[in-house]
């Protein structure tokens, strides 16, 4: 049996042990973080492409138990104004709509799912080196521990330690916006839960939406000079919560005095992206997710796209008997899609691109490319039948 090493047990490398698993491989999981914790704050939206991978991984129950369905989204102006009110995704669909959680539950949901079902994952195991020799590759980690697979999957995000070898120098760069999130239980506005309100607001874009025990979740995008790493590093929530209402407060929205009611749990981020053409791929070590196509948030794809990234892997290798073809499939049907949201996300980030009409930028069940989308998801269905590349 084909023994594959996963290094980094986030969403993208846990998902991906799921569908080698599901797919009959020997799959290890390699965790830097001492436990589940990593991001536990800051929340995302799975839209329906993202979904519909979970499906096909088994995975749904353990995910829908977390957070709350979005339905609908609607589009606010500077003034407040309603500009627009639209369904999100497959909202028909109680088990394709998208899903507002919290980053730290569905990593640590889809551990324990991993572990439940038998899945070998260690933390702590922070990697050091990867060597690829003739029919092995082996990892390395800052403890003195050594595995050893037939392949090596690079699922650690967006500093990723596996893409130094791969791809050397290939480092994310600002995508031109300074992220903003945010909780509050107190928010002056009485909203309905299932929806995901967005504000085009003159010195930044916000969306919120309320859970059903009536938390408001918010976020802020902010275009300027990235944030400092040292300002990062030592976070100042009550000045990032001043700045945000002076700036936001600007406008007749609703957006300054959610943050203005928001506790000092502000958190705060640049946004980044991966360059385009960046190598995924060096003998028998491969890149997934942020580790390989990392956007700005600004589509709200990218946890889905990881997402997508498991599914089809996993079935490349299955139907493909030759690793190296395997790969290169994978890399064939995924790098078209992935690299257009950098593009599209980046465009928003920088003002050169009008926001999408619709939250997560995920293309609905009626677009061009979606029927391609859902036969490469599709578990059943052979990668090597599947024609084209889903946009």
């Amino acid at each position: 049996m084909t023994r594959i090493l996963v290094i980094g047990g986030g969403i993208a490398g846990t998902a991906t042990a799921l569908a080698l698993h599901k797919a009959g491989f020997d799959v290890a999981v390699h965790e830097a973080h001492p436990d589940t914790a990593e991001d536990i704050g800051a929340f995302l939206t799975l839209a329906s492409n993202g979904m519909r991978a979970l499906a096909q991984l088994d995975a749904s129950d353990a995910v829908t138990a977390l957070g709350f369905p979005l339905r609908a989204m609607r589009v606010l102006d500077d003034q407040g104004a309603e500009m627009a009110r639209v369904p999100l995704g497959e909202a028909d669909d109680a088990s394709l709509r998208y899903r507002c959680l919290r980053r730290g539950e569905l990593n640590a949901a889809l551990q324990a799912e991993a572990l439940r079902r038998g899945i070998e994952l260690s933390h702590g195991a922070r990697l050091v080196s990867v060597q690829n020799g003739p029919g092995k590759v082996t990892a390395r980690f800052a403890d003195g521990g050594v595995a050893t697979g037939d392949l090596l999957i690079g699922a650690d995000g967006l500093n990723s330690a596996v893409r130094q070898s791969v791809a050397p120098g290939a480092d994310p760069v600002y995508a031109g916006q300074s992220v903003f999130y945010g909780y509050t239980h107190s928010a002056p506005v009485a909203e309905e839960t299932g929806h995901i309100t967005m504000v085009r607001g003159s010195g930044a874009a916000v969306g919120y939406a309320v859970s059903p025990a009536g938390e408001t979740y918010w976020f802020a995008r902010v275009a300027g000079p990235a944030l400092p790493a040292d300002e990062l590093a030592h976070p100042t929530p009550s000045r990032w919560r001043q700045r945000l209402v002076e700036l936001l407060g600007k406008d007749a929205t609703p957006a300054a005095g959610i943050v203005a009611a928001s506790t000092d749990g502000i958190m705060a981020t640049n946004a980044t992206e991966i360059p385009p053409k960046t190598p995924w791929r060096s003998g028998r070590t491969l890149l997934i997710g942020d580790a390989a196509h990392a956007a700005s948030p600004a589509t709200g794809q990218g946890a889905s796209m990881a997402l997508e990234d498991a599914v089809i892997l996993a079935k490349s290798l299955r139907d493909t008997p030759d690793p190296d073809s395997a790969l290169a499939l994978y890399e064939a049907h995924r790098r078209p899609r992935v690299e257009h949201n950098i593009t599209a996300s980046g465009e928003i980030s920088r003002g050169t691109r009008p926001a999408p009409s619709r939250t997560g930028g995920a293309p609905s069940p009626r677009r061009p490319g979606d029927d391609t989308l859902t036969r490469q998801l599709d578990w059943d269905l052979d990668m090597n039948a599947v024609g084209g590349t889903a946009g």
